[in-house]
Order: C-alpha cells, then sequence, then structure tokens
C-alpha cells in the first residue's frame, strides 16, 4: 500500500505511524484545508493586507520613543521648540489607532474565514458520511463519527479563529520587530539574531513532542466519546444485566487515560514557557549591558538603548502566544488528519459511470456464481450462489445463525456488492443499474424499523415524501397500523421523537410496513421484519402482507414458520449455501431440513 492510500479511519485509533503514512497523512490534511480555502482567496488576500498594515503601525511604536527621547526631548527642552514633540505625540496615536481599528478589522474577517470553513468541512462530513456504503457504517462506531463532527471540530475552529490570529499576528510584529532593530541599532539586533538558535531549538523540541502528545489526546478523545454514547445508547441493556459498575469502571479508566495525556502535554508548556522567559531574560540583559556600555561611551543614545530594549522585549512577547498556537495547531493538526481520513473514504458500492434504467421493472432476479465475503473477502459468506427468483414470487429463507441470510438480502437491496458472480435484476447488472431505479424498485424492511424524529405521517412518507395525507392513511390502514395511530395523541401529526419513543417496538414495526406499503416495490425485503410483533399483531401483518406482496417479487426472512407459510417457495440455507429449495408443503414432505425445522417450530406451538 502506498503512503497516499493510508486512510485515517478503519485504522486511525493508533499512537504512532511510519514516517512514510506521517507524511501522506499531512499531505491528505493539507490537500483537504487547500480545498477550504481555495474558493476564499479575495477574503484571505483582504485579511492579509489588513494584518500587515496593523502590524506595521505597532510596531513603530519604540521608534517613535527613541525619536523623541533622542530629537524631540532636546529640542523642548533646549530649544523651546515643541513642534517635534508634539508631531511625535500626533504620529504615536495615530498609529496605535489606527493599527487598533485595523487589529478590529482583522478579528471580523478571521472570524467569516473560520465560519466558511467549518461550514464547508461540516456539510462535506455529513454529505460524504451519508454516501459511504454499509460495510463502513457497520465497522465505524456512531462515537467515532459524532467526534468528527464535534470535537475534531471544535480543535480545528478554536485554531481559525484564535491561535491563527496570534501566530500571524507574532510572526508579522516579530519580522517588522527584528527589521526596525536593525535598522535603529544593528548590534542589538545582532544579539537578538544569535538567540535565535536556542530559540530555534526549544520550538523545534516543543512541536516535535507536542504532535505526538495532542495526537494520543485525540484519540483517548474518540474512544472516551465512543464508550459514553455507546453507553448511552445502550442504556437498557445496560440497566437489564446490570453493568452499571464495569461501564463505570471502563469509562473512569478512559478518562484517566484522557486525563494522562493532555497532562503529559501540560508538561511540556511547563518546559517550554520557563525555557522563553529564560530566552528573553538573557537577551535583554546582554542588550542593556552592552548597551550601557556604549551610551557612557557615547556610541549610543539613551533613547535608542530604550527603544532597544522595548523591540527585544516586544519581540519574545508574542512567542508566548505562538506556543499557544503550536497547543491549538497540534490538536487541530490531530483532528483534521481524523476528519480528512473520513472525507477519503471511498465507497464500495460505486454509482454506474453510464447507468442503464430500469424504467418498469417486473421483478426476477438472477444470481450467476455469485460469491461474497465482509471486509478483505478473506471469509467466504457466499459461495458461487446460482439462483433465479422469478418476477412476482415470493421466497422465504430460511437457516441457522449466519448461514448467509441477511447477506444475500442486502446484496439484493445493493447494499454490497458481490466479489464474484453477478447478481442482476431483469437481466440488468445491479452494478450497471440506475440507482434511482433500483431504489425506487427494491425497498428492505428489518427489524429495527428505525423512526426518524418527526410525525408519523412524515416517517411513513419517507420513500415519498410528495404523498397525499390519503395515500399515507390507506398505506397504514393497508399494514394494520390505523388504528393505533388514530389513539395516538395528535394521530398521524404525532412527533414519535427519538427512535419512536412515544410508540411500542410492534407499532414501530407497523409503521415501517405503512412505509413500505407507501414505497410500493417491486422487490420488498423483509428481514426478520415481524420479529417486534406480538402473534395478534402478526397474524394482522400477515394479511396485509398477502396483500403487499400480491403480483411483486418479495424475500422473506424469518425464523417465525407462521411468516414462511404465506411463501411461493422456501430457500434452506447452510454455510452460504442453497441446501433445499422448494414449496413449504414439498419440503415438509421430503423430510429434510427444513421439515425437522417445522417440527420443533409446530412443537413449540402446542
Amino acid at each position: 500500500m502506498s503512503p497516499e492510500s493510508v486512510r485515517g479511519t478503519r485504522g486511525e485509533d493508533r499512537d504512532s505511524y511510519t514516517r512514510e503514512e506521517s507524511r501522506a497523512i499531512r499531505r491528505r490534511s493539507i490537500r483537504l484545508l487547500g480545498s477550504t480555502l481555495k474558493p476564499l482567496r479575495r477574503l484571505i488576500a483582504l485579511t492579509a493586507v489588513v494584518v500587515v498594515v496593523s502590524s506595521i503601525l505597532r510596531a513603530v511604536g519604540p521608534t517613535l520613543i527613541a525619536f523623541g527621547i533622542d530629537e524631540a526631548l532636546p529640542a523642548a527642552t533646549e530649544r523651546g521648540e515643541w513642534g517635534p514633540a508634539i508631531l511625535v505625540a500626533v504620529a504615536f496615536l495615530v498609529t496605535g489607532g489606527v493599527g487598533s481599528a485595523l487589529v478590529g478589522w482583522y478579528v471580523v474577517l478571521i472570524a467569516r474565514i473560520t465560519q466558511a470553513v467549518m461550514l464547508e468541512l461540516r456539510t462535506r462530513i455529513f454529505r460524504h458520511t451519508q454516501l459511504l456504503s454499509l460495510d463502513f457504517h457497520e465497522s465505524y462506531t456512531s462515537g467515532r463519527i459524532i467526534s468528527r463532527q464535534t470535537s475534531d471540530l471544535e480543535s480545528i475552529q478554536e485554531l481559525l479563529d484564535g491561535s491563527l490570529n496570534e501566530l500571524v499576528d507574532a510572526i508579522l510584529i516579530g519580522t517588522f520587530t527584528l527589521a526596525l532593530l536593525f535598522l535603529l541599532d544593528w548590534r542589538s539586533g545582532l544579539v537578538l539574531l544569535c538567540m535565535g538558535l536556542p530559540l530555534a531549538l526549544l520550538m523545534r523540541w516543543f512541536v516535535v513532542e507536542s504532535q505526538k502528545g495532542f495526537r494520543a489526546t485525540r484519540v483517548v478523545s474518540a474512544r472516551l466519546i465512543v464508550q459514553f454514547v455507546e453507553t448511552m445508547t445502550g442504556i437498557r441493556a445496560v440497566q437489564a444485566f446490570r453493568r452499571e459498575r464495569r461501564n463505570d469502571a471502563a469509562f473512569s479508566a478512559v478518562s484517566r487515560d484522557y486525563r494522562d495525556a493532555n497532562l503529559k502535554v501540560v508538561r511540556l508548556f511547563g518546559t517550554l514557557d520557563p525555557g522563553l522567559i529564560l530566552l528573553a531574560n538573557t537577551t535583554i540583559a546582554i542588550v542593556l549591558l552592552w548597551g550601557a556600555f556604549r551610551v557612557a561611551g557615547g556610541g549610543l543614545a539613551i533613547g535608542v538603548l530604550i527603544a532597544a530594549v522595548l523591540y527585544v522585549r516586544n519581540f519574545f512577547g508574542p512567542l508566548e502566544d505562538v506556543a499557544m498556537f503550536l497547543n491549538s495547531y497540534q490538536s487541530a493538526a490531530a483532528a483534521l488528519e481524523k476528519v480528512s481520513g473520513v472525507l477519503e473514504e471511498e465507497p464500495t458500492v460505486v454509482d454506474p459511470a453510464r447507468p442503464v434504467r430500469i424504467a418498469e421493472p417486473r421483478g426476477e432476479l438472477r444470481f450467476d456464481g455469485v460469491s461474497f465475503g465482509y471486509g478483505d473477502g478473506s471469509r467466504t459468506v457466499l459461495e458461487r450462489c446460482d439462483l433465479v427468483i422469478p418476477a412476482g414470487q415470493t421466497v422465504a429463507l430460511v437457516g441457522t445463525t449466519g448461514a448467509g441470510k441477511s447477506t444475500l438480502a442486502k446484496l439484493v437491496a445493493r447494499f454490497y456488492d458481490p466479489t464474484g458472480g453477478a447478481l442482476r435484476l431483469d437481466g440488468t447488472d445491479l452494478r450497471d443499474a440506475d440507482p434511482v431505479d433500483l431504489r425506487r424498485a427494491v425497498v428492505m424492511v428489518t427489524q429495527e424499523a428505525y423512526l426518524f424524529s418527526g410525525t408519523v405521517a412524515e416517517n411513513i412518507a419517507l420513500g415519498r415524501p410528495d404523498a397525499t395525507g390519503e395515500e399515507i392513511r390507506a398505506a397504514a390502514r393497508a399494514a394494520g397500523a390505523d388504528g393505533f395511530i388514530e389513539a395516538l395523541p395528535d394521530g398521524y401529526d404525532t412527533d414519535v421523537n427519538k427512535r419512536g419513543g412515544r410508540v411500542s417496538a410492534g407499532q414501530r414495526q407497523l409503521i415501517s410496513f405503512a412505509r413500505a406499503f407507501l414505497a410500493d416495490p417491486t422487490v420488498l425485503i423483509l428481514d426478520e421484519a415481524t420479529a417486534s410483533l406480538d402473534l395478534p399483531s402478526e397474524r394482522l401483518v400477515q394479511d396485509a402482507l398477502q396483500r403487499l406482496l400480491a403480483d411483486r417479487t418479495a424475500i422473506i426472512i424469518a425464523h417465525r414458520l407462521s411468516t414462511v407459510a404465506i411463501a411461493d417457495r422456501v430457500l434452506v440455507m447452510e454455510h452460504g449455501r442453497v441446501v433445499e429449495d422448494g414449496s413449504p408443503g414439498e419440503l415438509v414432505a421430503a423430510g429434510g431440513r427444513y421439515a425437522r425445522l417445522h417440527e420443533e417450530w409446530a412443537a413449540s406451538q402446542a
């Protein structure tokens, strides 16, 4: 794998990378930041002009003081000429006032740039993660995605909004200060320049060590969020299995790791700050002592010496801001690595370059030597499956857990693509089919029956947002959901809240069936879709299903053989292969695997 192909997501939770990987990640992050800044070129140019002029105006202060002490003061006290003193005072006020106004303008401009960049990054992450294939979302925890959208973006915003402002200001003030000091007294400038070597070594050490430290804090921060989100999301299971103490211990351990990682970074600042103070005081002492000898010998004016000391102090003063920038920079750089890693991920299920339209699908499904394995494909789930499901046929998939039933259904829905062979709908390879036509033709109803925040009507109309109220009600009546919906506080306008908090699991399932009725697909996949229903609701839904499944292709995955009974055909799967194929009656009469499953199910109903 080349460095450019490094992905920052699936294997991102590492404390260190190889040198080539680190370079590739940095290049990837720079490309991302550059792409967000490119549309803002004019605004950035204006901001640069404002900050340069502001820095120049603020840097000339000590020079004006030197002129005032050495020239204007003697002219006023010895010759009574107050013009130069007044001129210096006015110049000091003007440069300070204009410089301050430009600083205020600069703050507003940098805020506009920051918010534009954050809007672009936030939108990109949301848009991109929606488009990524199901295998990404099944391997990438929701807590880590939340971390990308929250703490990581906050770190980047902190860098752009505050610390970058301080860095630019420090660099420009430092540059102009050094230049004016050389023009005023090159010997003092040379002293300051010589101190640049130990200063560079100190800053280099801090950059290298803090990069490691802040990368570690981002990793642990993501783990902390994941631990919290997973615990709160699964709170029912946590309380049901009395995992509170164990979760508390696990969360405390991650919290301690986070504390230790941050303390390690703080210790780095505990070395940097005293080092900067020592270098600044040493430089000022040398400039002051050497300048005093030259003032005593008549080789240096007292005003110039005072200005030189002020310039040295002004040079080292912003270095604390540089250190704070490095603080934010390392944190933001680590965060940008994670964000760019997510955005670098590519869908494994790719839309075709030249999509084939399926305007009026009939629903015939054909598996031609279909094989599939998750991840790198090393573990085969389906192996050379050859199967034809005629249009309009209802097929039930049964078998033990892990037999490949849900995988087969996910291939039909094109959540995944086969790693071998081809799966065709009405003769068209699903990989070539128009995605819009495919999503309209194939609908999958799962056991989860997820409901989004909003009304019951909006959830039923998920696949057809333009559906009328009467069409929504008709779909609900067909699914047997109309009765309980009308009994809700606001009927179809009731807000179901997050994850359908106002309705039971079985009611959520009925709403998902109404959603499928309204979508009116050519191929309907039911993956354990009746598992959350009680027996009366299941009978009601079965009546509705027989109406829904009429004249359309259907694939039903169910452990309840009462649901399987409505199928025209049953496929018994084991280890990724179809081992029995026939109608329910034929397979019961054959006395094979399905017959044994049927006997066990009948005994459980007695």
